[in-house]
């Protein structure tokens, strides 16, 4: 009964939901782990620069695994592959934990980069096969509004269990991952045996889902929101807030997390939009908002002002959100595995080469450039979806028909439909 009037109540797929519990768990834990890290990295004595290498290895390994994911997923099954990636992640901030070196340190986040791309690639995959392409949009949405709730509740906790011990934190991430990936073993929808009444989804070749226009867009987008949401926006918004506006940290993350909770309220409408009015507009509004919000950043002059460009950016950052993952099921269908890694890559990339690019033109030409260029690439990401189809695809071609109450395909009637 409650299982059936939560899924009446958020109109998403089973799955999705249980994926949406296991982005929260990864979330919380991620955060506790953020706050921490540095310091830790940073009580063996190392420079800054080997600080941030350990702060850059977890998303270096991540874009590295990303291109195998897709057939590790074929071969052992996503539900599989997701939690073995949850496991090695915790097994990693338990490493981590127990570090009596810099070195040790460092290969064990490089580690939890490996299963976190594992988690990923087979978490967006699922999440693409269980909600049809009327719902894609609403699914994404819910399942980001899991990582970004977990992602305002760890720091809180961060701060008092690194009260306790510096490492206390990453025992407390390798827990919650643990809940992640029981979750996700005894929740998620086990994989059909082929047979009689079983759905065989046609498979499109890698070539033509590359070639597809909406497939390029999001790649496009996923680049410039990685860059900016992921990159720029972690390495020169507090900068700025202390330069120009006077603000400290402490402030700065009062208006992160105002900007956090915005982006979390406009997910719903804006996955509503995407699934009823079309991904195209989504992504061409949500690229020009974000190149605007970049622009504009750098040349406020209060910090109220600053507080609401931001939250300007958390509602680009929704439509960015959804609509290009969308746009991915919709060129790639179902068995999306290697177009999902690819898509992934593409954000990887650029949160690792933004804040290089970001931080080398502001201190070579101005804070002012280093926005201006993700501004470009946001803008840019807006020209390329102009060349998409318009309107909400319809479901994909199928080899059988399959019983529409299977949890597996997510719905337990048409109605769920609307």
């Amino acid at each position: 009964m409650l299982k059936a009037w939560v899924r009446q109540r958020t109109s998403v797929p089973r799955d999705v939901i249980v994926l949406g519990i296991i982005a929260f768990n990864v979330a919380v834990g991620f955060g506790v782990v953020v706050p921490v890290l540095p310091v830790f990295a940073q009580s063996f004595g190392v420079t800054n620069f080997q600080v941030a290498m350990v702060v850059s290895a977890f998303a270096l390994m991540r874009l590295v695994t990303s291109p195998f994911c897709g057939r590790i997923a074929d071969w052992m099954g996503e539900r599989t592959t997701l939690a073995v990636g949850i496991f090695i992640v915790a097994i990693s901030s338990v490493v981590a934990g127990l570090s009596t070196s810099y070195v040790m340190l460092l290969l064990s986040r490089g580690l939890g980069g490996i299963g976190s791309a594992m988690f990923s690639v087979s978490a967006m995959t699922l999440l693409l096969k269980a909600a049809p392409p009327a719902m894609r949009g609403r699914a994404a949405g819910f399942f980001q509004s899991g990582f970004l709730i977990g992602g305002m509740t760890g720091p809180a906790i961060g701060g008092l269990l690194a009260a306790i011990s510096i490492t206390a934190p990453f025992f407390f991430y390798a827990g919650t991952l643990a809940v992640a990936g029981t979750i996700g073993l005894l929740l998620l929808s086990k994989p059909q045996r082929s047979g009689a009444g079983t759905t065989q989804v046609a498979v499109r070749p890698m070539r033509e889902v590359v070639a597809d226009p909406r497939f390029q867009a999001a790649c496009m987008s996923n680049l410039a929101q990685g860059w900016n949401n992921f990159g720029v926006r972690n390495a020169l918004v507090p900068l700025l807030a202390l330069m120009s506006l006077d603000r400290g940290p402490t402030q700065t993350g009062y208006a992160f997390a105002i900007a956090a909770i915005v982006q979390t309220i406009a997910l719903a409408p804006v996955g509503k939009f995407v699934d009823q009015v079309g991904r195209k507009p989504a992504m061409i509004a949500g690229g020009i908002l974000g190149a605007a919000v970049m622009v504009a950043l750098p040349l406020v002059p209060s910090w109220w002002l600053f507080v609401v460009v931001l939250c300007l950016g958390g509602v680009a950052a929704a439509a960015l959100g959804t609509a290009p993952a969308a746009s991915v099921g919709d060129a790639a269908g179902a068995k999306s595995g290697t177009p999902v890694a690819v898509f992934s890559m593409f954000s990887d990339l650029g949160a690792i080469i933004g804040p290089l690019v970001a931080g080398f033109l502001a201190d070579t030409v101005s804070m002012t450039a280093g926005f201006a260029v993700g501004a470009a690439l946001l803008a840019l990401g807006a020209l390329v979806s102009v060349r998409m189809p318009g309107g909400v695809p319809s479901s994909p071609p199928t080899l059988a028909t399959t019983d529409p109450s299977d949890p597996a395909t997510g719905l337990a009637n048409p109605e769920d439909l609307r």
